[in-house]
């Protein structure tokens, strides 16, 4: 879940559908970051360039969420490429970590699934909190 490297970085899971572009947002910090506000990785196959702002939309939840992110790292896997995108502002970066914990228990609750446990979201979230969510809160 988190990246130890980076933390308090947040991985995606890869089965939740993500998306990602070049933003058009106006960014006033042109240059990375030095701020580490913490963020989100996802694997991508494209190689995205340190530096570069993007949009990301996670439609998992009504409304989508969208926002924007500067890339701090882009590494090669075998089939992909895994990606550390910083968020701008405190802010997002909360907003990012409430909805990847959604995102974190609809990966639960669908891996239950395939083991023949069928949840309810309410169900799914009170076990994943339990088991869970203690290592999913990095310090700052």
């Amino acid at each position: 879940m988190l990246n130890q490297e980076k933390k308090p970085f947040i991985r995606h899971p890869s089965e939740i559908p993500i998306e990602v572009g070049i933003s058009k947002s106006i960014c006033k910090n042109r240059g990375l970051s030095h701020f580490n506000l913490g963020g989100l990785i996802f694997e991508s196959n494209q190689n995205w360039q340190r530096g570069s702002l993007i949009g990301i939309r996670i439609p998992l939840i009504d409304p989508m969420f969208e926002t924007t992110g500067q890339v701090v790292w882009c590494k090669n896997k075998a089939r992909c490429f895994d990606v550390g995108v910083e968020m701008m502002d405190k802010e997002d970066v909360f907003k990012v970590r409430m909805i990847e914990q959604a995102c974190q228990i609809e990966s639960y609750k669908n891996r239950l699934k395939q083991q023949g446990r069928n949840l309810t979201t309410n169900e799914a979230a009170m076990e994943w909190i339990s088991e869970y969510a203690a290592d999913f809160s990095p310090s700052y």
